[in-house]
């Protein structure tokens, strides 16, 4: 019933307004206690063998909502009600921006894809933090909080961006993640350069631990899947060094090969997501995993369509998985369908437990 209603309806009116318009949705239906409780119902079951332990947070399962949904951390009770296991809230940055100029989302439809530069668009991290404040939670949610670069900040001084935005946000966060792989601001790449990377990491760690002192809150670095093999494992070995609890791999890509769709559409400049994105993110998972192993938890995220490709991420070495873009395809029965596909599989494998499959592919390659 979704992807008729999809075509006859969301697939003609422009793919922001419709993102708006679904999201208005979801609100709703989450402030409505009879509704929530029978979405709840039916496209939230719980697998008990899905049970998922990441950075000393428990969850309800692997499967969370990328980062770029939920800008402004007005929905996370909306999106556990679709069955979301964490919600990542954000980008976020120290100032709020209307991000880019419109048009500036676009479908591949014959990809299952998207095309964005939203450009960070968000109410800042005083607005956010002041509305993780005042949120009474109605469902067991683990929230990330995703915090980037504001634009018009200079990228020699980032660092002091990130720490304006940690020291509001990182006492809502059940983790933190710097996000330094957009290819919508300007210069923010350059900061995955480890010489940029290492004092920026440190200054939010430092921020972090300075603002919150009752708990260590967990912080992660979202890379992206343009990195060359030798700046991943820079990457990873960075990461180690510095004690980080995660890297999420990975945001999306300005790379365009193989697509089906119209020109046009494929020229618009952008970060790619989706399930084009698929094997080079898997690449890179793999290659995180060869290098780090358990000493560091890493997410897969980037054109998990169903259950069978967030089996190969957990197989690759990924403790979480996260969608987005199918989601947009799929419609709300997409987490559910994950969740009882993964369930499934589990149940067929010779893993005991979730956390034993975990990067058991990538292991027996290196034997």
């Amino acid at each position: 019933m979704y992807k008729l209603f999809f075509r006859l309806f969301f697939s003609r009116m422009d793919p922001e307004q419709a993102h708006y318009l679904a999201f208005r949705w979801i609100r709703l239906a989450a402030r409505i206690p009879v509704l929530r409780t029978f979405v709840a119902a039916a496209l939230a079951p719980r697998y008990k063998e899905l049970r998922t332990e990441a950075f000393g947070l428990r969850m309800h399962g692997p499967f969370g909502l990328a980062a770029g949904f939920d800008k402004n951390a007005v929905a996370i009770d909306g999106m556990a009600m679709l069955g979301f296991d964490h919600v990542e809230i954000g980008t976020v940055t120290g100032e709020p921006q209307p991000g880019n100029p419109k048009k500036r989302l676009f479908r591949l439809v014959a990809d299952r894809a998207l095309i964005n530069r939203m450009g960070f668009n968000n109410d800042g991290s005083a607005a956010v933090a002041a509305r993780l404040h005042a949120r009474v939670p109605v469902f067991r949610t683990v929230v990330g909080v995703n915090i980037g670069k504001t634009k018009v900040v200079p990228e020699a001084d980032a660092a002091a961006d990130y720490v304006k935005s940690t020291e509001r946000l990182a006492r809502h966060a059940d983790y933190l993640v710097v996000n330094v792989s957009s290819p919508n601001t300007p210069g923010l790449r350059n900061l995955q350069a480890t010489e940029s990377l290492r004092p920026l990491l440190t200054a939010v760690r430092e921020a972090a631990d300075r603002t919150v002192t009752d708990r260590r809150v967990p912080l992660l670095v979202k890379i992206a899947p343009d990195l060359a093999d030798e700046d991943v494992d820079a990457v990873a070995d960075l990461a180690v060094e510095l004690g980080l609890d995660g890297i999420i791999a990975t945001n999306t890509t300005i790379a365009r090969e193989g697509l089906k769709s119209a020109p046009a559409l494929v020229a618009e400049t952008g970060g790619l997501s989706g399930a084009p994105l698929k094997e080079r993110s898997l690449e890179v998972l793999r290659r995180l995993y060869a290098r780090v192993g358990d000493r560091i938890t890493l997410v897969g995220v980037g054109g998990i369509e169903n259950a069978e490709d967030a089996w190969q991420r957990i197989l690759a070495g990924a403790t979480l998985v996260q969608g987005y873009s199918a989601f947009i395809y799929e419609g709300p029965c997409y987490a559910r369908a994950i969740h009882k596909g993964l369930a499934a599989r589990l149940n067929a494998s010779p893993y005991a437990t979730l956390a034993e499959a975990v990067g058991a592919d990538t292991r027996k390659a290196a034997v």
